[in-house]
């Protein structure tokens, strides 16, 4: 049986997004920095106020160049606590709006407010009333975009930015979205954004004009489907709750010093290390380990290797991440690597895992006094060793144990993120 999608008659989805979070948190908590741009980490900017925007300083960027652009800003460290406190204040009021809300990171989501016009009106009126409460609540300026779909919400609240409210009314989509620059499209990055622009299309209605036939020979055909769709504002995805991640990651900018080999392979260990304890936080285990780099030219690279199970074992990802950086020395030692990123991805429910059976054993006398039996690839001394590890963290810190080779290395704290 065919379902059809009922089209909304309203722009009735939110997109609301907290301006510059790290940045206005810091201005929030502190008087002194209001009006003044601030600069929220030294190494590499984690957020820049909007008074250090108007220099162009953006994120990620390094701090020398910021401040190059910016002399007068003010650095400040990260305080990732306080992030986590405001963000879980604004989810609060979120949740408190409407039940249907999607995360999408700490400082923004997208809510879906249809039918609640008899409870809690219009949805511009929620939305300003949404705004109200986050400014006078939490003290924090926070953006909202209104539209029939999560794409064009998305994009309103990019242009209404910052500290506003802009709605695109029903039957004024094509005309709001088509002047604007094809870097507003989702999937336009700096290199499809080159390949539009020596083709001559610097606009989203350059590339509703071109046509989805002329745009394959540009950027592909799937990418030619996908641009052409949103350029005629076609998103037929809805406000989505209660979906998990299909990976986690995270990454360390290095900067542009001399790294040695030692440096790099510790690097990898630390993120290892906190991305373990994430899986089984989360419960959840992983097919595939990526590795991420980014070198000095600014060009990236992207390495995988699939395991032949699924593991939430830190000693199993650990020796994928090693080979993975081992085979990428040879192109670091020739360009350099500012940043190292690790993703675990194929994940699934920890509860899910089939069992095996040892059809290999190392002796084979042993096969005939020993009963077989089904086992677990997350059984075993090292998932042993991961459980003792994290409670041991659980209760006394972060860094109460650590890895021999991290000794008298910091490699960052964790920034805020949604649940796994």
């Amino acid at each position: 049986m065919r379902i059809e999608r009922r089209e909304r008659h309203e722009a009735s989805i939110l997109h609301a997004d907290l301006d510059s979070f790290y940045a206005s948190v810091e201005q929030r908590d502190n008087p002194a920095l209001r009006g003044r741009p601030v600069l929220v980490g030294g190494g590499v900017v984690l957020a820049a106020s909007y008074e250090a925007k108007a220099f162009g300083v953006r994120s990620p960027m390094p701090g020398h160049e910021a401040r190059a652009l910016c002399p007068r800003a003010i650095v400040v460290p990260p305080r990732f606590d306080a992030y986590v406190e405001a963000s879980r204040a604004v989810f609060e009021i979120f949740h408190d709006t409407t039940p249907i809300v999607e995360g999408i990171s700490v400082d923004e989501a997208f809510l879906d407010v249809a039918g609640l016009r008899r409870v809690s009106g219009t949805p511009v009126e929620i939305a300003e009333r949404l705004r109200t409460r986050v400014r006078d609540d939490v003290g924090l300026p926070i953006t909202v975009g209104l539209a029939r779909t999560k794409f064009l919400a998305k994009v309103a609240s990019a242009v209404g930015k910052p500290d506003g409210l802009l709605e695109v009314a029903p039957g004024t989509e094509i005309a709001f979205l088509h002047p604007l620059p094809v870097r507003r499209l989702w999937g336009v990055g700096p290199v499809t954004e080159a390949k539009l622009h020596d083709a001559g299309v610097t606009t989203v209605g350059g590339i509703a004009r071109l046509g989805e036939r002329s745009l394959k020979h540009i950027v592909g055909p799937g990418s030619a489907r996908h641009l052409f769709a949103l350029s005629m504002a076609t998103d037929p995805r809805r406000v989505e709750t209660g979906r998990r991640r299909s990976s986690i990651g995270s990454q360390r900018a290095l900067g542009r010093r001399p790294k040695s080999e030692a440096d790099l392979e510790a690097t990898v260990v630390a993120i290892v290390e906190r991305l373990g304890r994430r899986l089984r936080n989360a419960e959840r285990v992983c097919r595939t380990v990526v590795l991420r780099l980014r070198f000095d030219d600014f060009s990236r690279a992207t390495r995988s290797r699939t395991l032949s199970d699924v593991t939430d074992r830190t000693d199993v990802i650990m020796s994928s991440a090693r080979g993975l950086l081992d085979d990428a020395l040879p192109v670091i030692r020739d360009r350099g690597c500012t940043l190292i990123g690790l993703s675990l991805t194929g994940l699934d429910e920890r509860d899910s895992i089939q069992l095996t059976l040892p059809f290999d054993q190392p002796d084979p006398a042993d096969r005939r006094v020993r009963a077989v039996g089904a086992s677990s690839p997350l059984s075993g001394r090292g998932a042993h060793l991961d459980t003792a590890m994290d409670d041991l963290r659980t209760r006394f810190g972060r860094d109460a144990v650590t890895r021999g080779v991290l000794l008298g290395r910091h490699h960052g704290d964790d920034a805020p993120m949604l649940p796994d």
